[in-house]
């Protein structure tokens, strides 16, 4: 495996969370995810493309800062820092690390995991 395919990836997120692409999300996104925002709560994937379906989150800004990738058998785990610029509900901004754990799929990566965390 190469290391190319999760960038290629994780910029694909990216650019789908910049423009609440929901079907692109739908893809990347396990149907069985478990994510843990930066408040401790646990989130499934449908609340995640909820929040971007219903216009109540809009993300206008995604500057990656850091990347660090680690590649196993048909997982990967990306580490990204990152500055996020929106709103929801109220405008926010700011850093925040980013962990995922992809998975290889029936020869898709989805994301099974995450959490985020703010940067104090």
């Amino acid at each position: 495996m190469d290391e190319t395919i999760i960038i290629a990836c994780e910029e694909r997120l990216r650019s789908a969370m910049l423009s609440s692409n929901v079907e692109v999300l739908d893809e990347l996104i396990a149907d069985d995810l478990i994510f843990v925002n930066h408040f401790g709560e646990i989130l499934s994937k449908e609340m995640d493309l909820k929040a971007h379906r219903s216009g109540n989150l809009k993300i206008t800004e995604i500057d990656i800062l850091d990347q660090r990738i680690r590649l196993f058998d048909m997982l990967a785990v990306t580490v990204t820092r990152v500055t996020l610029t929106g709103i929801f509900g109220t405008p926010f901004e700011g850093e925040f690390y980013y962990t995922r754990v992809w998975q290889c799929r029936i020869g898709k990566w989805k994301i099974v995991s995450g959490h985020c965390s703010s940067v104090a």
